[in-house]
């Protein structure tokens, strides 16, 4: 890089500096909160204006299982390709059934485990288990049946996000008709991560304005109480967020997949820190190599055995802004993040790094998008005018 030496630097010539008095600004300041409220109807107005095929990536490939396959070779399907879920398809109907998703397994690995009398049988009926029965089990365990989602590839982002907002759903199939036969052809799956990425690239000078906090936005769920030395003894000081420790027995946290549907518990100490994060993926890891007694052992146990290439919990505090979580959606594969406590906390008495709060891309998504039904109408719509648009990576 070129520079000024001071032989050759131009001569400064100082400006004497004025006495008179300038008058005061009528105008307000563009404050925060407008600037970020206008940022997000710009993102929304892009999404009103862009469908779910322009979201598609530049080359992807899609797995589609048949219904009579056994779970064993499902899941080997799966892992093969280095995806946690994957469209059914009845071929005898020659129509599409749903989806298979790791929350599904977990569900028949806890309804085996609660009818079997040992871990040989309770392996040899998961791995036989047809995928087509797979929601006789969700009937038998009591838990609610995921509803069969579906949307076309011309539909707007925004009314595909909407439709994941209301259904609480993780990804969105996209179907069409073939023309010729009018079966239903499966064209690919929308999933929130894509959807988030998509907006972090193509609304990057949006994104750059969403500066409020996290806590001033509240977004995600934050543990009810203040101090864990506040609860009641024999109470989860931690509520409504499930935890474990590093003793805990696998089974246990496999039990809170399953009965709260959520994909992810945090693992603390006894101060309440958090040291790491067990997942439904390292579930069908033990799965996979055919360790189901491994859900016997303590997370401690079963954490030894978790791929080298897990990429780390990924935490924030939430004096984190929403445009900075946004910004890592784009520059890494995210899917959801651990509020802990930081300096702000710390001052106040609080512990850092103790556990505050979880958000998911849900969370993030249903802010960004807002509650169904609210804000439409009250924005003044334009006609979107077209836009350079970056294809999102698989």
């Amino acid at each position: 890089m070129a520079t000024l030496s001071p032989t050759t630097s131009p001569r400064v010539v100082r400006r004497r500096v004025s006495t008179r008095r300038r008058a005061g600004s009528h105008l307000a300041p563009y404050s925060l909160q407008e600037s970020h409220d206008a940022a997000l109807s710009a993102i929304r107005l892009f999404l009103r204006g862009h469908t779910a095929y322009d979201a598609f990536p530049v080359s992807f490939r899609l797995i589609v299982l048949d219904t009579k396959l056994s779970v064993k070779k499902a899941l080997q399907c799966l892992l093969l390709n280095g995806v946690v879920s994957a469209p059914l398809w009845n071929s005898d109907k020659s129509k599409f059934a749903g989806m298979l998703t790791v929350l599904d397994i977990i569900h028949l690995i806890q309804y085996y485990y609660r009818t079997t009398a040992s871990y040989d049988y309770a392996a040899t009926d998961v791995e036989t288990f047809p995928l087509e029965s797979l929601r006789d089990i969700e009937k038998g365990l009591g838990v609610a049946t995921p509803p069969l989602l579906r949307e076309h590839p011309s539909s707007t982002l925004y009314d595909a996000a909407k439709l994941l907002i209301q259904t609480h759903a993780r990804r969105l199939p996209l179907l069409d008709n073939d023309t010729e036969t009018g079966h239903e052809v499966i064209v690919s799956v929308l999933t929130q991560y894509r959807l988030l990425k998509f907006i972090s690239i193509n609304c990057h000078k949006e994104v750059q304005h969403l500066n409020l906090s996290l806590r001033k936005l509240k977004i995600g769920t934050y543990v009810h109480s203040s101090s864990p030395s506040d609860v009641p003894e024999g109470h989860n000081p931690y509520y409504p967020i499930a935890t474990a420790k590093l003793n805990t027995p696998v089974f246990d946290v496999v039990h809170m997949f399953s009965e709260r549907a959520i994909s992810a518990v945090p693992i603390i100490d006894d101060e309440g820190v958090v040291v790491n994060l067990y997942e439904t993926v390292d579930v069908i890891t033990l799965v996979r190599l055919g360790a189901y007694q491994s859900l016997d052992l303590t997370i401690s146990e079963a954490l030894n055995q978790r791929s080298p290439d897990f990429p780390g919990v990924v935490i924030c505090t939430a004096s984190d802004s929403l445009g900075t979580l946004l910004q890592l959606i784009k520059q890494r594969r995210v899917h959801r993040l651990v509020v802990v406590e930081g300096e702000e906390e710390e001052k106040k008495g609080g512990k850092k790094g103790r556990l505050l709060g979880i958000i998911t891309l849900s969370d993030v998504l249903r802010y960004v998008i807002g509650e169904p039904g609210i804000g439409e109408g009250i924005e003044k719509e334009e006609e979107p005018k077209p836009a350079a648009v970056e294809a999102v990576s698989s």
